[in-house]
Order: C-alpha cells, then structure tokens, then sequence
C-alpha cells in the first residue's frame, strides 16, 4: 500500500508504486440507467431501473488516485441494462432493464427495472454494497402494466391499473448544489381506460420518456403505440477536493470548477477520462 503525505500546499496524497502523484478525493459515482426494453418494439413494458449511485460526500473514507487515473462513466442503457462507472478500485453497476415480451423479469443492476405482466421486477444492489447502491424493481401487473424500476432512493412501485411509479433517486451536494440522481422510469401503461403510465424519479423517465443523461434515470416503459423502447440516462462521477490541489481534467466535455463556500475544487466527468494533478 502506498505511503500517504501531504502535497500541494495542503492537498492530502501521496505516491503511488509507480512514483505518480496520489492524492485523496470525495466522491459521487453514479452508473448508466436502465433501457425500458430489451426488444425494440415491446408493448406495456417495466420502467428502467436508476444506475448505482455511491458517494463518500460528506465526511466518507475518500478515494486515492494517482494522477492520470481514467474515471469511467456508464453509457445509459439501449435495449440494455446501463453502463458502470468506476473510480480507481470503486464502481457503481449499472441500472436493470425494463421486463418485457423477451424476458418478462426486470433485469437486475444498481438498482432493477420493473416487471412485465405479473413478473417480478429486477433486484437492486448488484455489487452488494454496504451501504446499498439501488433498491429492486417493482412487479408488472397480469394485464401487462409494467411495474416501476427501482431507484437509489426508494424501490419502484407494483403497477396496478397503471404502470408504476419509478423509485425516487437520491441527492447529493458534492457539487455545491443539491442534485437529485438514479431515480427509477415508470412502468408502461395497458392500452384504452390503463394508458397512462405513472411518474418516473429523479432523473427517470415518465411513460414513454428515457432516463435523465448526466443523472443515471432509468427509461420509463412505453404507454402506447408503436411500442418503442427507451433508453436509460447516462451516469455521472463528481471528485472533489481541497483548493489547494491543482487538478486538470479531459477531455473537454469534462469539467473543473470550484465551490464559492468553500474554495473546493470539483472535477465532474460527463464522459470517460482522465484526472491529473
């Protein structure tokens, strides 16, 4: 394990075996969500299920990364279950698909996508994480209504004469805002007098809308016709740390800025890259 020092005029770190810089960072790693469907066309489908979401902010055991580290950020899912994301040895699993004609059982992930058709929904917490990345799906209701995908808050609904309602995300303030992220997508409607779905999460998408990008939103199941699958948002990784680290980000759809309250620098990754420092 490497030494720990201090560096940077007061940043915490180190270095690592191959001599590069270490340093320490809070964290937010937040997976891909979950597509609606695993079938293009798919009527009265499960909502995706919200992408893992973990954070250390505030106060948490920090990540250390040595300086060049690759930050991965989950794809949303299309026709899919979501991307992971990772940082360094820690990652998030990306949320579960919907259930559907194909697979009637919401597929598992950070958190699972709702159940089709009186199938259970996917299980939440793939990576089996303490504390608990995502919660489960909710089940699909025997005239075909989908059940909610689970969210990093709460899990998704059991449809009824409606689809249900996706689980809510949870927030975080690591960027010096609250923010809410990983929520469940709504389980798809029946046709006629069950149309409307119901609402997804934060960030998870309402019948017939994809998941949030950025967020990590499962896909909401679709209400009506064509049937045609949704995709899940993608995820999002947030570091942060003292002022007086001097970090850089790529590429340029990443970014650094800083927290007025506290001077903190904060890297926020909306695409795969790399952090030096």
């Amino acid at each position: 394990m490497p030494i720990l020092g201090s560096f940077g005029a007061g940043g915490k770190g180190g270095y690592g075996r191959g001599g590069k810089k270490l340093t320490a960072f809070q964290y937010l790693i937040v997976a891909g969500g979950g597509a609606s469907s695993i079938t293009s066309e798919s009527g009265n489908v499960g909502g995706g299920g919200g992408g893992g979401f973990r954070t250390s902010y505030p106060g948490g055991t920090e990540v250390e990364l040595e300086s060049g580290a690759t930050i991965t950020v989950g794809a949303g899912g299309s026709l899919s279950s979501g991307g992971d994301s990772s940082v360094g040895d820690l990652s998030s699993s990306g949320g579960g698909f919907g259930g559907c004609h194909a697979q009637t059982t919401g597929g598992s992930g950070g958190s699972g996508g709702g159940g089709r058709q009186g199938a259970p929904g996917g299980s939440g917490n793939l990576g089996g994480y303490t504390p608990s990345e995502g919660n489960p799906g909710g089940a699909g209701h025997p005239r075909n209504q989908g059940g909610g995908g689970g969210g990093a808050g709460s899990s998704g609904t059991n449809a009824n004469e409606n689809g249900g309602n996706g689980g809510s995300g949870s927030t975080s303030n690591i960027s010096g805002s609250p923010v809410g992220y990983a929520g469940g997508g709504a389980g798809g409607g029946h046709g006629g007098q069950f149309s409307n779905g119901s609402p997804g999460g934060s960030g998870g998408g309402a019948a017939n809308n994809p998941g949030t990008d950025g967020l990590g939103g499962g896909a909401g199941g679709d209400k009506q016709a064509p049937w045609i699958a949704t995709n899940g948002g993608s995820g999002r990784v947030i570091l942060r740390c003292p002022s007086a680290t001097d970090i850089s980000v790529s590429p340029g759809t990443n970014t650094v800025s800083t927290d007025g309250p506290t001077g903190d620098k904060i890297a926020t990754f909306n695409v795969t890259g790399t952090i030096s420092f």
